[in-house]
């Protein structure tokens, strides 16, 4: 599934505030995945508000949910309203998981993250 350029735009934007305003959360983020999800619900689909997820391996989970306080309040900054973090390691052991079949790309991405070693950081 492609990315549009909105999305990578609002990506970028996020990751830059918080690089420049919050530099103890970006570290926590150069080790997981972010993405912007757009959801859509029932016939004819209604476009609900888009979201930030951001994908983190097992051993960081916990830090970032830490930091979700922060994480919204940049979320809100770019215009969104909510964070949502998931464990990615989790969610690639997940027998019923779609991610692969529905986007191969982003499975790599999190295959690639879970198999990362990571020192603690915080």
């Amino acid at each position: 599934m492609n990315t549009s350029w909105y999305e990578q735009e609002l990506v970028k934007e996020f990751k830059t505030v918080i690089a420049h305003s919050f530099p103890q959360v970006d570290e926590l983020l150069k080790h997981c995945h972010v993405k912007l999800i757009e959801s859509y619900w029932g016939r004819p689909r209604v476009h609900f508000l888009p979201y930030f997820t951001i994908y983190c391996p097992d051993n960081l989970i916990a830090d970032v949910k830490a930091k979700i306080s922060i994480l919204r309040e940049v979320a809100e900054y770019t215009g969104l309203v909510e964070v949502v973090c998931l464990n990615a390691t989790h969610l690639l052991r997940d027998p019923m998981s779609k991610v692969k079949q529905t986007d191969p790309r982003l499975w790599l991405e999190l295959q690639w993250l879970a198999t990362q070693k990571q020192e603690h950081l915080l």
